[in-house]
């Protein structure tokens, strides 16, 4: 298996595990951002998890422009979606993959 195919792996499971718990969540509560928060700073170990979370997806954003810029990559906008629509488990698999493609392009020359 190829890096880039493992990449591809774990763009998908960092995106199903977390949906798994989110959708029927929205499917109850619809998208009610308050109530969101509320459950989610509701105890100081959610709130650890949330603010981990939250930190990480600004680091992510930081090293994904930082790199991405520095290595002339396209499509930099990708991951920064895919960050903010599912999280890091999507963002960070994902960035790793769009160079791979062209590491792997070059390696089969």
């Amino acid at each position: 298996m190829r890096l880039r195919h493992a990449y591809l792996a774990l763009c998908v499971v960092g995106t199903l595990l977390p949906y798994w718990e989110f959708a029927p969540w929205i499917m109850e509560h619809g998208l009610n951002v308050p109530l969101l928060c509320h459950e989610l700073f509701a105890t100081r170990i959610g709130a650890f998890f949330g603010l981990d979370v939250i930190v990480s997806a600004v680091v992510l954003f930081v090293f994904i422009l930082a790199e991405g810029r520095r290595s002339a990559m396209s499509l930099l906008w990708l991951p920064i979606i895919a960050t903010l629509l599912v999280g890091v488990s999507l963002g960070l698999p994902l960035f790793l993959y769009l160079p791979q493609r062209n590491i792997d392009a070059t390696a089969i020359r």
